[in-house]
This record gives structure tokens, sequence and C-alpha cells, in this order.
């Protein structure tokens, strides 16, 4: 019995001794590098909205200055893709940072965006210029303070700031030809979806669409028959020339350019008509473009941070570590 155990050991042995050399020479064989999966950018590459891959690995993925590391993921500047310039104004309050972080995470996923922060201030903060100079986006930071006179209930809010955006847009491009652009009015406290950004891209004088939960209703909109605004929904003076809200509207670089005069204006505008009196000085509702599917989609929407309950806040500060919120 042993002997044919042994017979049948030796019959075998050689095929064993090849399937291990076999195993060692191909274990001892260099692997293929690994080919990095190419990752899409969200942003459009151009007025189509084809998507090009952004290479990870490679041998430009080496190290990089600072500013440009924090803008790696976004796509080069295509010139013949407009520009939004996003105006937005702000005031120091406990939920600021809170707001300006959910803005720019919109943001950043808009090509070829601009973002106009203004502060309501004597002077910039450092909250705001700390969050700017982190937030990887393209973007001016101006100030100007509100008169105390201006700051009673009831009155408007933000025209300074505003004006001050518009003006630092018609010095940016006075003394040179503007490029394809567009102007937005972005308050912080609205939620915006991206397919809005690709709307209001393709403005040629003014363009409008609904917004949500605002002027006490579920949304409110501008009425479009035959593709022509001819009327408003809305649930607070209807007979207003353009019954609609701040974050309701863009309009073309070149109309702005072209209007050097048209301001948010304190003095003759009564509460809630300065979106009625900008609008009145550059356009008519005969020439408005209706947008989002003809004013029947709800794109952004008023939501509002709830107002912070500090009940239990000390009135010094008490903690070993100063944290910026």
């Amino acid at each position: 019995m042993k002997s044919v155990l042994f017979s049948r050991f030796f019959i075998l042995l050689p095929w064993i001794l090849i399937v291990i050399i076999m195993l060692d020479v191909d274990t001892r064989r260099p692997a293929p590098p690994l080919t990095p999966r190419p990752y899409f950018s969200p942003y459009p590459a151009g007025r189509g909205g084809a998507r090009l891959p952004l290479r990870r690995g490679g041998p430009d993925s080496g190290p990089r200055r600072g500013a440009q590391k924090r803008n790696e993921s976004r796509p080069r500047p295509d010139p013949q893709l407009p520009t939004i310039y996003a105006i937005t104004p702000t005031y120091s309050r406990p939920v600021q940072k809170a707001e300006l972080t959910r803005l720019a995470n919109t943001f950043r996923q808009v090509a070829q965006l601009h973002w106009i922060l203004v502060e309501d201030a004597a002077a910039r903060s450092e909250l705001v210029s700390r969050f700017l100079a982190r937030a990887g986006l393209p973007s001016t930071h101006l100030h100007v303070p509100t008169p105390r006179r201006y700051k009673r209930p009831g009155l408007p809010r933000a025209t300074e700031q505003r004006n001050a955006g518009l003006a630092w847009l018609r010095q940016k491009h006075q003394h040179q030809r503007a490029q394809p652009g567009v102007l937005f009015f972005a308050d912080d406290d609205n939620t915006y979806s991206l397919e809005l950004f690709q709307e209001m891209r393709t403005t040629r004088k003014v363009s409008v669409w609904p917004v949500g939960l605002v002027g006490g209703r579920r949304y409110e909109r501008p009425l479009v028959e035959n593709g022509r605004v001819v009327g408003w929904y809305t649930g607070w003076r209807a007979d207003r020339p353009f019954a609609i809200d701040m974050a309701g509207f863009a309009v073309s670089l070149q109309v702005i350019l072209s209007n050097p005069k048209a301001v948010f204006k304190r003095r003759g505008s009564q509460p809630g008509m300065q979106e009625s009196d900008f609008l009145k000085q550059i356009t008519t509702v005969e020439e408005l473009e209706p947008k989002a599917n003809n004013c029947t989609k709800v794109l952004v929407w008023h939501t509002r941070t709830e107002k912070v309950n500090l009940a239990n806040e000390p009135k010094y500060h008490l903690d070993t570590v100063k944290i910026e919120v």
C-alpha cells in the first residue's frame, strides 16, 4: 500500500513543482498601473451642457498654490459662456455665516459665476473676509453702511448695498468691452435650485420666473400667455407695474451698462415697490422673458433661517476657546 502511495506521489511531484514555479513568477511580475476613473464635473462645459472629465491623477496632480488648489475642481472659464454676477447684500447676525455657507455651497456648483458680496457695515468684517478667502469662489467684497434713518421697520432694506454692487459692475466695465453677462440679486436667506442659473444665463434683456414661499402664499409668479407676461399671480398689490420679488428676475449686463442711472431709489419709492421702480427704468412688461417653463416651475424659495434662540447665551464670553459661529 505504501509503495503505491509513494509511486503516485513521485508521479505528481513534477507537476506540483511546475505549478509552484509559475505562481511565483506571476506574483513577481509588476502590477499594471491603475487607470483612474474619470470624474465628471457637474458644471456645463458650454452652451450645450456637455460634461468634461476632470483627471484626478497624472503628472499635473501634484501640489499647487493655495488658491489654485481650492478651485481645481472648477471648470476653466469659457469665454462664450455668459458670466453670472450675483449681488448679495449681507449684515452681521447670528445666522450670517450659516446663510453664506449654504449660498457658497450652491455657487460653487455654478460655472462662471462671480459673487459680489456687499456688507451693511462701515468696514469689512473679519468673519466675512475670512469666509470669502476660504470659499474658493471668484468674488468681490464690498461694504457700505445703511444710514440710521433708513433702518426703521417697514422701510426697504439693502438698498445701498445693491446700488454698491451695481456701481462696482459699471466701474469694472467702463473702459472695456463688456463680456456676455447676467446680473442676479441673490439674497443670502433664499434657497436656489441649480436649474435656475441655467435658465437665467440665456437672458437677453430681463428674464423672470416664479418665487416660492413669498408674499403670504406658497408661490408668486408672472402670468404668461403665448410666451408673454400678461399679469401677476401675487398675494400683495397686484396693481404694481412689476409685481415681482427681488429673487424673481435677472438682467443682462449690457442692459445695466446701457442704463447707468438705473438704481434702487430711497426717495419717492414706496415700501415694497423697489423692484418695480428699478425695472421701470430698464424695461417694460412686454419685453420680459418668461423662464422656468413659462413661469410654471419654482426654482427659488424664500426659506429664511429660523430665528435663533440664544436665551441661554451668557452676557460675557465664558468659554476658554473663542469659536467663530
